[in-house]
C-alpha cells in the first residue's frame, strides 16, 4: 500500500502540473474529504497506509479539481461568514469578497432592528441573505432568483441553517417576485457584473465551469445595475447595497444618486478594491 504522504505528494505535483492556483491546499482538503480525516491528521498520519478502496474514491475528485472544477463544488460545500453552505454545479461559489457586502450590510442595518425586512436579488446558494439573517434574529429575508438550482440550493440552506421561519424564497426577476404590498427595507444584491468579453478570459474555474447567467454583465458589466437600483430605490424603505467588480464603484455610486439615494458610500475588499456600493433613501437618511 502507498502511505497517505506519498499520495499527498502525488496529488500536489498533479494539481500543479494542471494549473490549480493552491495544489498543495486542494490536495489535503480532498484527502481529507475522502479519508474522513481533519487536515492535522493528514500530518500527524503522515505513514498511514492508503488502501486501493480509498485511492479509488480518491480518483474521480483529484480528476475533477485537475479538470479545474471549483474544489467548493467537489465538496459539496464552502464556508462563507460563521456559516456553512451546500453548493453544488449551478450557482457561484462564494467568494471573500461578497463577505464585504454581508459587513456593509450589518454596518447599517442595526442589531436591534425588529422585524427588519431585506431581499437578497440573485440569490444563488443563498450565502449574501443567509449570512446576514444568521447574524440579525429580526431579519425577514425573501431569496430571490429565476434559476431552478439556486432555488433549490437556497431553499436547502435555508433548512440546513434553521431560518425556515423567516426566510421566504421566491422565483422571478429582480424585485417582481415579492408582492408589493409586503414591506421591504434593504435590498442586496451580488449581480452578475463580469463585461461580456471578458468571461472567456477568466480563470477556467470560472469561465468554464461557472454558470454565465450569474456572470454576465452585458457589454460593461452593468446592465443589472441599471435594471435593479431604480426599482430598489424606489421600494426599499431604508436603502440599497450591492456588490460591484473593480472599476466600477463610480459608476454605480452615480446611477444610485441620480435615482435619488443619498448617502452613498462604497466599501473595500481586503486587496483594498472598492467592492461594495451602499445608498439610503433620502427619508431614511433623513
Amino acid at each position: 500500500m502507498i502511505a497517505l504522504v506519498e499520495v499527498l505528494g502525488k496529488t500536489e505535483r498533479w494539481f500543479r502540473d494542471k494549473g490549480v492556483p493552491s495544489p498543495r491546499l486542494d490536495a489535503e482538503l480532498l484527502l481529507c474529504h475522502v479519508l474522513g480525516l481533519q487536515r492535522l491528521q493528514v500530518y500527524l498520519q503522515h505513514d498511514r497506509p492508503v488502501t486501493d478502496a480509498e485511492l479509488d474514491a480518491l480518483r474521480p475528485y483529484v480528476k475533477r479539481r485537475g479538470d479545474r472544477e471549483p474544489l467548493a463544488w467537489i465538496l459539496g460545500h464552502r464556508e462563507f461568514h460563521n456559516i456553512d453552505l451546500l453548493v453544488e454545479p449551478g450557482v457561484l461559489v462564494p467568494r471573500p469578497d461578497t463577505e464585504t457586502l454581508v459587513e456593509a450590510a450589518l454596518e447599517w442595518i442595526p442589531s436591534d432592528a425588529d422585524p427588519v425586512y431585506v431581499a437578497d436579488i440573485g440569490s444563488g446558494s443563498g450565502a449574501i441573505g443567509l449570512a446576514v439573517a444568521h447574524e440579525r434574529p429580526g431579519v425577514r429575508l425573501y431569496a430571490v432568483d429565476r434559476a431552478p438550482v439556486p432555488l433549490r440550493l437556497t431553499r436547502a440552506n435555508v433548512e440546513r441553517l434553521g431560518l425556515a421561519t423567516r426566510v421566504a424564497v421566491l422565483e422571478g426577476d429582480l424585485l417582481d417576485p415579492i408582492p408589493a404590498r409586503r414591506p421591504l427595507d434593504w435590498v442586496l444584491s451580488n449581480p452578475p457584473y463580469i463585461p461580456s468579453e471578458e468571461i472567456d478570459g477568466l480563470e477556467p474555474e470560472v469561465s468554464k465551469w461557472e454558470p454565465r447567467l450569474a456572470l454576465d454583465g452585458g457589454k460593461d458589466g452593468l446592465d443589472v445595475y441599471r435594471a435593479l437600483v431604480p426599482k430598489a430605490a424606489e421600494r426599499a424603505r431604508e436603502g440599497v447595497l450591492v456588490e460591484v467588480g473593480a472599476g466600477q464603484a463610480s459608476r454605480v455610486a452615480d446611477l444610485m444618486t441620480r435615482v435619488g439615494l443619498t448617502g452613498v458610500r462604497t466599501w473595500k475588499d481586503l486587496a483594498g478594491i472598492e467592492r461594495v456600493v451602499g445608498g439610503r433613501r433620502a427619508t431614511a437618511a433623513g
